[in-house]
């Protein structure tokens, strides 16, 4: 299917056979590649590594309504008692565990870019840093991995955070926040987030990415694989807001931001949709290309539309009648984007990086997306 755009179906029926548990094959060692059970692995940022997946839809009431999976959320060592690495929040519920008997292992990092980030928090990027102490990039990682598994499928999500995606974020929330609706005042203009998205810079990143993406096709041909043996699936970014003509509550006052955590002018949500996710998702399909090789692109621009945050076909469970996140039907009628939460309103046990990630639910219909670009063992793009 190469990188032809194709609708990835976002069935809950299919997520209900995994909704009442996180199923995941147990790991097993192999012979090497090529040899053994098959296995997939997620490597990228925090759209794949599985953050804001605690969470099952967004309330305004006690948080313990949509805590579906309690605050061992994102351990991911072998006693289940704390994060391998400190943030990259590898949830349980994250799409790289499509079951079926395919082993999967989830080697992305929250806050992850293209290159590994050494400063107060170590973020691993998709390269092969090695302090020789433990500390490695996702290319590195994965290096090691493979070469004694059967991997069949590599999922990459990569450069959003290379456009500063969660400064833009906060800038527009900031913009809503401290101007009144008579005088707004826009961030798509502002000088910090036009200079994300200018053509020299757009061109950078897509150099970037797609260094990225060779990282992995490095690693796994250091492993032992020949580039026929497996995919790599680059995915790209969904909307997780609505156009102007889709909220459910009004740009004036502060409801937008206080009662649905959502705090975006009209005009900055509808150039966030046509202009900023175009641009983003545009590098992101064009280093797939610039790649080529077995690289192909899984396209979920549109993938929550209609679930996504604020917008007015879902709601809050207290909007929608809801008592809690296993309510009949909540996964239909709820958000499936976390609420954008600030530093000063924030309150525990949510953190403000989840904010405006896949939840629970919306990990879980990723989660189906990877499984049918796993296609049985013949992955495709789509």
């Amino acid at each position: 299917m190469g990188t032809r755009t194709r609708a990835f179906a976002l069935s809950v029926a299919a997520m209900a056979t995994v909704s009442a548990g996180i199923v995941t094959a147990t790991p097993a060692l192999a012979d090497g590649p090529g040899v053994g059970t098959p296995t997939i692995v997620t490597v990228g940022d925090s759209y794949i590594s599985g953050e804001g997946g605690r969470w099952a839809g967004n309330t305004n009431t006690s948080s313990s309504n949509v805590d579906a999976l309690g605050s061992t959320a994102y351990y991911d060592n072998a006693s289940n008692t704390a994060e391998v690495i400190s943030g990259c929040h590898r949830s349980k519920a994250a799409e790289a565990h499509i079951g079926g008997g395919v082993i999967s292992a989830n080697l992305a990092c929250s806050g992850a870019r293209t290159y590994t980030q050494t400063g107060s928090s170590f973020k691993p990027g998709v390269d092969f840093y090695d302090n020789g102490a433990g500390l490695q990039g996702q290319a590195k990682m994965l290096q090691a991995y493979a070469a004694t598994r059967n991997v069949k499928m590599v999922v990459l999500s990569i450069g959003g955070n290379d456009f500063n995606f969660a400064d833009i974020v906060q800038t527009c929330v900031s913009d809503f926040l401290l101007s009144p609706s008579w005088w707004p005042d826009y961030c798509n203009d502002d000088s910090s987030v036009t200079a994300n998205f200018t053509s020299a810079n757009v061109t950078a990143k897509t150099t970037a990415i797609k260094n990225a993406i060779l990282n992995v096709r490095t690693a796994m041909t250091n492993a032992g694989y020949a580039t026929t043996a497996y995919k790599i699936v680059v995915q790209n970014y969904m909307s997780p807001l609505p156009t102007s003509t889709g909220f459910r509550y009004s740009q004036s006052g502060y409801t937008r931001q206080n009662t649905g955590g959502c705090g975006f002018w009209n005009n900055d949500a509808n150039w966030a949709n046509n202009t900023a996710l175009p641009l983003i998702n545009g590098a992101v399909s064009n280093a797939v290309t610039q790649a080529g090789g077995n690289a192909v692109l899984m396209n979920l621009t549109s993938a929550f539309t209609g679930r996504r945050l604020c917008e007015n076909t879902v709601g809050l469970l207290e909007e929608q009648g809801l008592a809690t996140w296993q309510s009949a039907g909540a996964s239909d009628r709820t958000e499936w984007i976390a609420q954008i939460r600030t530093v000063s309103t924030v309150f525990g046990p949510y953190q403000v990086q989840e904010s405006f990630h896949p939840n629970y639910w919306g990990q879980l219909a990723l989660r189906n997306c990877v499984r049918q670009a796993y296609n049985g063992g013949t992955p495709r793009g789509g």
